[in-house]
């Protein structure tokens, strides 16, 4: 990515320009971070803790808590700590490697949820075969093969934007390293370039939302026949995840799934998939979820009796 360029860092315009109202976004970001943080570490901890948590779903939910640690802080330290920046600034190798992370990680929660959507088909629509189809071994290169097409996409997608050069525009209207408010600023002919990453993001966003779709359609479908009990607990997790994806895909859909077009309502959109999904995650996983909060209930016990028999 050796590119002829005069621009060593960049300046973001943030979401706001206003003093009065970054500062009250500072506090409240900075509550969402501690959020996402304390919440997917807690479910990281309740997940590995627990022996009755040892099952398919909870290992695909733990890849989910650390993805989602992960993916946030590629993007909302830089941001909280810019609220109360005078000068918003990025070097150049700091926004390759902000845009890699937060496509990587990105990435990886697409193919994580689409896991996940496939664990509770072959669940619920194949149960007597269950523990078959998500043998161990298979958990294993399920997550795997997520996690090396995540890294093939960020790869592409950055090399993508930065093997263009960048002359002397350096102000970004965003609050983080994207790909279409990067390559506005590039100068030289962009067309080829939105169109590659149009196919590539736009188009694994908004098939692996159309697989998730189909998976549902099918869970639903092969409800009818169950219990009234069945259908509650089936419905109960299925409909924590689908709230999950909504919050996740349709922004992604909305931003990436078009030509390199900017609109003022793009920031505010971009918020949803990276801050707003990955603190609901926890706590749509841990509200709605008996497992999880019996198992939370267990470690708690456990600590309370360790302490008295320390004491004693």
């Amino acid at each position: 990515m050796e590119v002829a360029n005069n621009v060593t860092e960049f300046i973001f315009l943030g979401l706001s320009q206003d003093p009065g109202v970054q500062l009250m976004f500072f506090a409240l970001f900075l509550l969402f971070y501690i959020v996402i943080m304390v919440g997917n570490l807690l479910i990281l901890l309740t997940v590995f803790s627990d022996p009755q948590l040892q099952t398919p779903m909870y290992f695909f939910l733990s890849n989910l808590s650390f993805v989602d640690i992960a993916y946030s802080s590629a993007t909302a330290p830089k941001m909280i700590a810019d609220f109360i920046s005078e000068k918003k600034t990025i070097s150049y190798w700091g926004c390759v490697t902000q845009m890699f992370t937060f496509h990587f990680f990105g990435c990886a929660e697409i193919f994580v949820l689409t896991v996940m959507a496939f664990d509770r088909y072959a669940a619920i629509c194949q149960p007597l075969r269950y523990t078959t189809i998500m043998s161990a071994n298979v958990c294993i290169v399920l997550a795997s093969l997520s996690w090396l097409g995540a890294l093939g996409h960020s790869f592409v997608q950055t090399l993508l934007t930065f093997q263009l050069p960048f002359c002397n525009d350096q102000v970004i209207d965003h609050y983080f390293c994207d790909v279409h408010p990067v390559l506005k600023l590039a100068c030289a002919d962009t067309t080829l370039v939105n169109m590659l990453v149009v196919a590539n993001s736009g188009l694994i966003s908004l098939g692996c939302f159309l697989i998730l779709l189909a998976s549902y359609m099918i869970i639903l479908f092969s409800l009818r026949k169950r219990s009234s009990e069945s259908r509650r607990k089936a419905l109960s997790t299925c409909g924590s995840h689908f709230t999950v994806v909504t919050f996740f895909f349709v922004p992604c859909i909305f931003i990436y799934l078009r030509p390199s077009t900017t609109f003022p309502l793009d920031k505010a959109v971009s918020v949803f998939y990276t801050t707003i999904t990955p603190m609901l995650n926890p706590l749509i996983y841990t509200l709605r979820n008996e497992d999880v909060k019996n198992a939370m209930k267990r470690i708690w016990s456990r600590k309370v009796s360790f302490k008295e028999k320390g004491k004693g």
